[in-house]
């Protein structure tokens, strides 16, 4: 359960600090003599306000519900040996729920606490930075949103992931239980069907109504926020079909070494292990390339509009609010190294008697370890790859949907439509901050692995 309450702790205080944000910036504004009269602008923050507020609960709850699940289907041997003495199945899920529930309320009050603490800390270093006097009070009631979210999410996650629970049979206490397989998900038409249409009908739909509204109002950047999060809502869903045959394409780099082929193979084989890997680095890499390409992109908008370069103030801004954002937004590249180390460790211990019987076969521990360590090689890669691409989309479409109706002078040009502003300095940090994270998550794993005997391991 450690693991589930340093991600809810993580994901709660993300919130906070968002929140804590986006309200120091409001008040900083409002203080402003140049910008503070702007209704204009006063609109804008309130509205990006609310939505990085939902940006933080979706964070948390992807993150939460996908740990607990992976806990749950580490657990399925535990459990069906509970069911063969007797134990029932709605007794077992009751035990699950009320187990998530406690461990999301003691990550969420962690949270809440260490992130209002590092609020305060970080808001008087920015007044110091910017040589302003705020007044912005820390402790806001609002804080506690992102904690009740959290604890939530954190229960319903569990209660979801162990939809399986009911369907552990005692007998797989008796013969082992194994994750399921590429083929048992490939039969899941109803889960398939429903995530496309989720993600390209919907999603897809609402980004491009976002930015066509955005030529005329900024709110714009509301039917974009819904947009993007069915659009990736639906690519979490279908996420199990998709990913293994990007991640066994990205195997193939690697050569045909028998550790290249079966760290390649696993991922197939295996497919809701290894999306749930995937899916929460691409979450974190898209985050953070999202707002570093939005903050591009609005100075392009603004530029067109205003024929040249914008406002020194608003620059400023901009330049601020972006550094504050895209530090924040790096807090979801933690979670998203807590869950890898998580799930590959998960992945080792149930695989115990597979990793045994290759040492059996003949392959060294030095093999083995190479194994582990490819396959974090070939999610974070293909997760890279992904939320580059995501991230240049939705960081986009957020800043055109917002200000694409927005005139700025001298030359109060509007709408304004521009090509996307990609940065790429900070798309080169991302780049090694992956890497980095690749090797620090196969710490523990790598490890786990090569200590497996085949004796001990063929002998469970």
């Amino acid at each position: 359960m450690g693991a589930t309450v340093l991600v809810a702790a993580i994901s709660t205080a993300f919130g906070v600090l968002l929140l804590s944000a986006t309200g120091y910036i409001g008040a900083w504004l409002a203080a402003d003599p140049t910008l503070g009269g702007s209704d204009t602008v006063t609109a804008i923050i309130g509205v990006l306000s609310v939505l990085l507020v939902g940006v933080a609960v979706y964070v948390a709850s992807i993150v939460t519900a996908n740990t607990f699940a992976t806990i749950i289907a580490g657990r399925t041997r535990t459990i069906a040996l509970l069911r063969l003495i007797g134990a029932t199945a709605r007794s077992q899920r009751r035990t699950v729920a009320g187990q998530s529930f406690a461990v999301g309320v003691i990550g969420a009050v962690i949270g809440l606490v260490s992130g209002t603490a590092a609020a305060a800390v970080l808001l008087r270093w920015a007044d110091a930075s910017l040589g302003i006097t705020s007044d912005y009070a820390v402790l806001q009631p609002t804080l506690v949103i992102p904690a009740v979210v959290v604890a939530l999410t954190t229960w319903a996650g569990a209660w979801s992931g162990s939809r399986r629970v009911l369907a552990v049979t005692p007998l797989q206490a008796i013969s082992g239980s194994t994750p399921r397989s590429h083929d048992d998900l490939a039969g899941a038409r109803g889960r398939r069907v429903g995530a496309i249409l989720l993600l390209l009908l919907f999603g897809a739909a609402l980004l491009a109504l976002g930015v066509v509204v955005g030529l005329v109002s900024p709110l714009g950047v509301v039917v974009a926020f819904f947009g993007g999060v069915l659009s990736f809502t639906g690519l979490a869903l279908a996420a199990v079909l998709v990913m293994p045959p990007l991640l066994r394409l990205t195997g193939r780099l690697f050569g045909r070494s028998a550790a290249a082929r079966l760290a390649a193979e696993n991922a197939l084989r295996y497919p809701e292990r290894s999306s749930r890997m995937a899916i929460g680095v691409v979450m974190g890499v898209t985050l953070v390339v999202m707002f570093a390409v939005a903050n591009e992109s609005v100075k392009a908008v603004l530029s067109a509009s205003a024929g040249g370069e914008p406002p020194a103030e608003m620059n400023q801004l901009m330049d601020t609010f972006a550094a504050i954002m895209m530090g924040l937004v790096a807090v979801s590249a933690v979670i998203a190294a807590v869950g890898l180390v998580n799930l590959l460790t998960i992945g080792v211990v149930q695989r115990r008697r597979e990793l045994g019987l290759l040492r059996a076969l003949g392959l060294t521990s030095r093999q083995v370890r190479r194994v582990v360590l490819l396959e974090a090689v070939h999610v974070t890669i293909t997760s890279l790859a992904l939320g580059l691409v995501l991230g240049i989309l939705y960081g986009w479409v957020a800043a055109q949907s917002l200000l694409g109706a927005v005139s700025v002078p001298p030359a109060w040009e509007a709408p304004t439509l521009v090509a996307p502003a990609v940065p790429w300095l900070p798309v080169l940090v991302v780049v090694v901050a992956t890497a980095v994270l690749t090797v620090v998550a196969a710490v523990v794993p790598t490890r786990l692995a090569t200590r497996v005997t085949a004796v001990e391991a063929l002998a469970e």
